[in-house]
């Protein structure tokens, strides 16, 4: 099962499109050499796959994502970057590509959503040549940090965990990327974490201004409503509370994310 916790409203691409090779995939840099062929699983609008392509050649990068939206944003993207990437719409759990076809399969962001996690890696693994690399990175909001930390925003805090985990997925997946990769059958795993920092002084004020937005108007609020883990007043009354933060000048926010990378064999 997949079922994306955030949807594609706007508010939500404009924040995937914020994202690069320098602030979520500085741990696979190393393999990133010229001339290998990457899959990007659930590449949303884009933004890092683009970055793939110009390092390794647009010829060598595929960007596949369930949601068609996503693929026609991530379309546009790479028109308007002059590269000519091709970005499918698939399943992640049956790639449309052959055993040993690529060099790296790589998911930003992805497993947390996935009813099965382990099966997914098992097919990323599938389409890796032998001595290529599995990579996955995702969050682990039961790590999340805010300061200044409101009632409103703790209570955002505790629905960043349990509506993808009402979706039948895992919000915390950062700490269990190794387990999963074991389980996977994937052995030669590499774990390491790094961060996302917002700052009053950095990228806080708009990244407060978009969780305002998402909280009242993304599928996470539906989400929200429709499993009885939050009514509508009490998102208003979060979204409040993120502009508030936005304006602070102390506003802080540190994310933790887990990032595996494995050999295949």
């Amino acid at each position: 099962m997949v079922k994306y916790t955030h949807g594609h409203h706007p508010s939500v691409l404009a924040a995937h499109a914020w994202r690069t090779i320098a602030n979520s995939a500085t741990y696979l840099e190393p393999h990133l050499v010229e001339g290998a062929s990457l899959l990007d699983v659930g590449s949303g609008p884009g933004s890092i796959t683009i970055e793939f392509a110009r390092r390794l050649g647009a010829q060598n990068v595929v960007g596949l994502d369930g949601a068609e939206e996503a693929v026609a944003h991530a379309r546009e993207a790479a028109e308007m970057a002059g590269l000519d990437v091709a970005f499918e719409q698939g399943d992640l759990y049956a790639l449309p590509f052959a055993d040993a076809s690529a060099d790296i399969a790589h998911a930003h962001q992805v497993l947390q959503h996935l009813g099965d996690p382990i099966a997914a890696l098992r097919e990323m693994a599938r389409v890796v040549r032998p001595g290529g690399v599995v990579a996955a990175r995702d969050i682990d909001a039961g790590g999340v940090l805010i300061h200044p930390l409101s009632p409103e925003l703790a209570r955002w805090l505790e629905l960043y965990v349990s509506i993808p985990v009402a979706n039948g997925g895992e919000a915390r997946a950062g700490r269990r990327l190794l387990q999963w990769a074991h389980a996977a059958g994937l052995d030669d795993v590499t774990a390491t974490a790094s961060t996302w920092l917002f700052t009053a002084d950095g990228d806080g004020p708009w990244w407060g201004g978009l969780w305002a937005e998402r909280v009242v108007s993304s599928s996470f609020a539906d989400d929200a409503v429709r499993h009885g883990l939050a009514t509508r007043e009490e998102l208003e009354a979060i979204s409040a509370a993120w502009r508030e933060w936005a304006a602070h000048p102390d506003a802080w926010m540190l994310m933790p994310h887990g990032e595996i990378i494995a050999r295949s064999r």
